[in-house]
């Protein structure tokens, strides 16, 4: 909950630079941009601790645009540079930005790593399920069948589930969000930046020039009510205009049901902090993809020890037993001499 005492030392327009935003126009990664600058000064932290980091592709011009330190890495590597960073500046923020193409392609061992290890970073993946920088081929989220430059006969590649990933490599803050709501946006951000570990949010974004309505079956605001599932942690699982639909867990399988079917003790609690990812796992598959009823929200929300201050404190604990290293009787040892 957002702290009403709380003053902020800076304003939204603080955390814009004086670059020209070059997006294509109308592309959902300016809502995306807009929501995080609006949150940044509820967040307690300023431009001078906070760091985005990203790879290759149209997201990662995103540190461009935030007043505040940034890198611009090579393509995939941006968990690996942004874990490198928190583990040597646990004091700072460190977000994370990436599309599916960056993130789950030749960044996916980076990423299920920086998620497995619980190192504090926050990680945006802005899913288009398309290559855009590249002009348009399949991705690793586009769906079968999908008729890119690179697959006019239609592609063949089974689709990555960004959430099903993460929860795979035992990330301790998972969550999804869409770029049609900021006030949804800022709260999902809000949610990865107060939690102690690697946070992973995916985010609906849309490629008007080379996917254009991907996920308006979902998303678009006449669709919203019928094929969006919001998640509240301790509460059951309905949507609907009326609550007139709800989820339950049916033999281990996540299924869509009408709420004047069952009894309402049927209906599936959402429980975020379950150590257990299965039932997390079962929601996050619900959908075939953006086109039926879709869950949104946070999956899963567990405390795990965060690898940069266990690190911290066994590098203590074997220089309080060891001494402090003598790296010039290390290398004498080996029977090497650097000048």
């Amino acid at each position: 909950m957002t702290d009403t005492s709380f003053t902020p030392t800076t304003q939204p327009a603080d955390w814009a630079t004086d670059q020209e935003v070059r997006w294509c126009p109308g592309c959902g990664d300016y809502s995306i941009l807009t929501a995080m600058r609006m949150l940044m000064p509820s967040l307690r932290t300023d431009p001078h601790n906070t760091v985005f980091v990203s790879g290759i592709g149209c997201a990662a011009r995103f540190p461009y645009y935030m007043n505040s330190y940034g890198v611009h890495g090579i393509h995939g590597r941006a968990p690996a540079i942004a874990t490198g960073l928190a583990m040597a500046r646990p004091d700072l923020d460190v977000w994370v930005i990436g599309g599916d193409g960056d993130m789950l392609s030749i960044g996916g061992n980076h990423l299920i790593h920086a998620l497995r290890r619980n190192v504090k970073i926050k990680v945006l993946l802005f899913n288009n399920q398309i290559y855009g920088l590249t002009k348009g081929q399949f991705s690793p989220t586009s769906e079968i069948g999908k008729v890119t430059k690179s697959s006019p006969m239609g592609s063949l590649d089974a689709p990555f589930n960004p959430l099903a990933v993460a929860l795979g490599a035992e990330a301790s803050f998972v969550a999804r969000t869409h770029d049609m709501d900021r006030q949804h946006m800022m709260e999902t951000f809000r949610r990865a930046h107060e939690h102690d570990g690697a946070a992973f949010v995916e985010v609906f974004q849309n490629c008007n020039v080379f996917n254009d309505g991907a996920f308006e079956g979902v998303t678009k605001k006449q669709n919203r009510d019928a094929n969006l599932i919001p998640l509240t942690h301790g509460e059951p699982i309905r949507f609907g205009a009326d609550g007139e639909f709800g989820v339950i867990d049916e033999s281990g399988c996540a299924r869509v049901i009408h709420s004047a079917d069952v009894s309402p003790d049927e209906l599936l609690t959402h429980d975020e902090t379950k150590h257990d990812p299965s039932t997390a796992f079962m929601l996050a598959r619900l959908a075939r993809g953006p086109f039926e009823p879709t869950p949104i929200g946070v999956f899963r929300a567990v405390r795990r020890s965060e690898y940069a201050m266990a690190s911290t404190r066994q590098l203590a604990a074997a220089q309080e037993k060891q001494g402090p290293a003598d790296i010039g009787q290390l290398l004498r040892s080996r029977g090497t001499w650097y000048v």
